[in-house]
């Protein structure tokens, strides 16, 4: 059974189904700015209504700031909520930021109701977690959040790439679409992945401006490698990128791919344990194909073969029930 409630203000949607397992079930945080004009609050609370329809039928423990009347800031619950949250597991950590950012030159920053939320703030408050964390920040003038939170185990996009693209960002209303329809699962594994909902997000962006004769204003990116470069949709053909980062990096989008908010009914038969230690071999998988072209075919295969060995042991032991993919490809 779903129950909601008010928890310091902030709504809290959760599940209470006997059999849930805590330590795979996500937390999201939704975080609705100050609109500024009432037309903006409409499009933000729907937004956030679309999210939390989709953190329903993912069961996932989730709160929504910037809705509902409070005597304590929004940035003040927000600090409280993140600091309350579990800073070790095996569970997703999922920060979404809906509203409109300004750019003072050196500083980015989420415009809450009372005080707004810096990027540098913001990557204090997230430093203690040792967990996989998803940020999303739907605002104009996002991009410095993805140079300040981008770390290891996580994901965050930014609606733009620069401090200084500063109008109103539509990049929420398609990212929120993306999350909530299955034609967002552009692999077809019957799941959408953080990956899939943000390179379909960026096409309706950018499909927007071109139905509208206007110069898109707004070019999200996203990073998931830790290097807080961030990696624009075009970069991508399907789901995998066909530029190589800089400096011999990581790609960004394999981890980013590996994550998702509903899962399909295969990826609910792992556990978070046996999940965990999927991805991590087939981020080694991804890893070794990249570097294909520079390695002999058969020290390729040699290096490949455990690796396969060892993710068909895996599913074997986790859920055995689907044949493992074709990832040598």
């Amino acid at each position: 059974m779903w129950i909601a409630f008010l928890v310091s203000n902030a709504i809290v949607v959760r599940s209470d189904s006997p059999g849930s397992q805590t330590n795979s079930q996500p937390t999201v945080i939704l975080v609705v700015g100050a609109p500024g004009e009432e037309e903006y609050g409409q499009h933000f609370a729907q937004w956030a209504k679309t999210w939390e329809q989709v953190c329903q039928e993912a069961q996932a423990k989730t709160f929504v700031l910037g809705l509902e009347k409070s005597e304590t800031t929004d940035h003040d619950l927000l600090k409280k909520i993140l600091e309350e949250t579990p800073k070790e597991s095996l569970a997703d950590l999922w920060l979404v930021l809906l509203g409109h950012g300004t750019f003072d030159g050196k500083e980015s920053k989420f415009n809450l109701r009372g005080p707004d939320l810096s990027a540098a703030e913001c990557a204090e408050w997230l430093k203690p977690f040792q967990r996989p964390i998803v940020v999303i920040n739907c605002a104009s003038s996002s991009g410095p959040y993805l140079n300040q939170l981008a770390g290891l185990l996580r994901v965050v996009i930014t609606s733009t790439r620069s401090g200084f693209e500063q109008n109103y960002s539509r990049f929420g209303e398609f990212m929120a679409k993306a999350i909530s329809d299955p034609e967002s699962d552009l692999d077809k594994d019957g799941q959408t992945s953080v990956l899939e909902a943000y390179l379909t997000a960026s096409k309706g962006v950018a499909d927007f401006y071109k139905s509208e004769g206007r110069l898109a204003t707004e070019h999200a990116l996203l990073d998931d490698n830790g290097d807080g470069k961030g990696t624009p949709a075009d970069w991508f053909r399907g789901i995998r990128a066909t530029k190589k980062a800089a400096e011999g990096a990581s790609i960004d989008g394999l981890r980013a791919h590996q994550i998702h908010l509903v899962r399909s009914k295969q990826e609910r038969e792992l556990s978070p344990e046996v999940r965990a230690q999927r991805d991590k071999i087939e981020l080694e998988i991804a890893r070794l194909r990249d570097l294909k072209e520079k390695l002999s075919e058969e020290d390729y295969y040699r290096q490949l073969e455990p690796l396969l060995i060892n993710l068909a042991l895996l599913y074997e032991k986790g859920a055995g029930k689907e044949s493992v993919k074709a990832t040598q490809r």
